[in-house]
């Protein structure tokens, strides 16, 4: 009998790359990211009006997720933004060495 394939394995391991108020640099990390073939998701947060004083008052958060397995290939890649663009990123510290 045959074994049946299943490709669930590296399903759902979504992490949060980084995170970023400013539409602009959220626009230049995917970008870089494309460039360096590493696949991501890019969703925007609401946030409501009662909690965005945690959010220094901003009213939506753009979150970048990527797969678990590409997570430091990807945060070197944040590495060679400009520091203009990166100064806006507030990067997960997932696997802090």
């Amino acid at each position: 009998m045959a074994r049946k394939l299943t490709y669930d394995k590296n399903m759902n391991n979504d992490v949060i790359l980084c995170r970023t108020y400013n539409e602009l640099a959220g626009k230049h990390a995917c970008r870089h990211l494309l460039n360096e073939s590493i696949s991501y998701s890019k969703s925007w947060m609401h946030i409501p009006f009662f909690l965005r004083s945690r959010f220094k008052g901003h009213s939506e958060v753009c979150i970048i997720s990527i797969n678990r397995n590409d997570y430091h290939t990807a945060r070197r890649a944040l590495e060679d933004l400009e520091p203009r663009i990166r100064r806006r990123l507030a990067v997960n510290r997932l696997y802090a060495v």
